[in-house]
């Protein structure tokens, strides 16, 4: 499969534009402000797919640099499950993560990539029908879907999922001008939606002292009670990166 990606951590967005280096796109302080807004991300997979070849566009970084926490994570959850693992990559704009986990699980996967922009999934969509990406495991499937992160409960049902994977979607709401409520809906209606043995993994550039307070304070208002844990990615282009894991309570994880 042939594709390039262009990486960036949401807190470069205002060096660069200074630098002038986006050549024209809606990475400016509008766009900082109004990251909760469909118009926004409408108006901004338009200008980056209106330049001929597609680009995978990652927030922070790519799939490979995250592989070693994702992968081992899917192979547990698929010695106690019989059928494919349900897999939800949320706000994915053109990211390649999703592919590349339905392209390398070893373990039968159903991967949605999901997002508010409908411009942003039917270049996914474009991309991946032109590209036929064979998964590794025969019983794998890939899907697209428009969708509302905060509106979780009205496309899964309770206790369906097995992994939501959050890479840049609760940064860019957190740094919104209206966007934290938004960020702490999600996170309360990932809870309701995951099974008692998934997990939300959130990738992130926000340092744990902040982004724990906030996570413990959002569960504690939960119906679910839910453990939050951090590990570190480690450290990419001057740039500190880390992986947090928001799990539902369960009397077997409270045990150990």
């Amino acid at each position: 499969m042939l594709f390039s990606r262009l990486a960036v951590s949401l807190r470069t967005i205002p060096k660069l534009n200074r630098a002038h280096r986006w050549h024209h796109t809606s990475l400016t302080n509008e766009l900082i402000e109004n990251m909760d807004k469909k118009a926004t991300w409408d108006r901004f997979y338009t200008e980056n797919g209106s330049k001929g070849q597609f680009k995978n566009f990652e927030w922070f970084f790519g799939f490979h640099s995250v592989k070693d926490f994702i992968l081992p994570i899917l192979q547990t959850m698929s010695h106690s499950n019989s059928g494919p693992l349900n897999i939800l990559d949320m706000g994915c704009g053109t990211s390649a993560l999703g592919p590349c986990i339905y392209r390398t699980s070893p373990c039968a996967v159903k991967v949605i990539c999901a997002d508010i922009s409908a411009v942003a999934v039917k270049l996914m969509e474009k991309h991946s029908n032109s590209t036929l990406v064979q998964p590794c495991n025969p019983s794998s499937d890939l899907a697209f879907l428009e969708m509302d992160c905060t509106q979780l409960r009205g496309y899964f049902v309770a206790r369906s999922l097995d992994l939501i994977l959050d890479k840049g979607t609760t940064d860019a709401l957190v740094r919104s001008k209206e966007g934290q409520v938004k960020a702490g809906q999600i996170v309360k209606q990932c809870l309701q939606v995951l099974k008692p043995s998934g997990t939300l993994l959130q990738f992130s550039d926000e340092d744990p002292d902040a982004r724990l307070v906030w996570l413990e304070r959002e569960v504690r208002g939960a119906e679910l009670p839910a453990d939050v844990g951090v590990q570190e990615v480690g450290e990419l282009r001057g740039v500190s990166y880390f992986c947090y894991q928001i799990s539902p309570q369960t009397s077997e994880r409270v045990s150990k």
